[in-house]
């Protein structure tokens, strides 16, 4: 069974959405059931800081042993800032996908975190 926190909100995807005290900014990463699926991940290619994004729009990459998968904006927005530690580290992922192994750090569009699924719907997509 996944490590699925009450806490974030969660995409069909398989990322997650963690909220900051400001309510506009959001740390973003894959579940734990994601990366669990991929495996060991050995690189994972990220946008600049900067960089705006629509919901859904794919944000970058992560590869592991058995596949390269793609990463999809679960809000839209703008990245603030970029987990540089994953550039050396990337099975920070595999280690602690909700903390360590955030990836990116968002401000959010208005309106942007709309069709997010709460830890209960997620669960029930996985089947648990």
């Amino acid at each position: 069974m996944s490590n699925i926190p009450a806490d974030l909100r969660y995409t069909k995807e398989h990322e997650y959405v963690r909220a900051t005290s400001e309510s506009d900014v959001v740390y973003i990463g894959i579940t734990d059931y994601a990366q669990g699926e991929l495996g060991d991940i050995v690189y994972v290619e990220l946008p600049k800081v900067g960089a705006t994004y629509g919901s859904h729009d794919v944000f970058g990459t992560v590869e592991a042993v058995k596949a390269v998968s793609e990463l999809f904006m679960p809000v839209a927005g703008e990245v603030l800032e970029v987990n540089g530690r994953l550039d050396g580290e990337p099975a920070l992922i595999n280690t602690d996908p909700y903390g360590d192994g955030w990836m990116i750090k968002v401000r959010m569009a208005a309106g942007g975190d709309a069709g997010l699924m709460s830890p209960d719907a997620y669960r029930a997509q996985l089947g648990e």
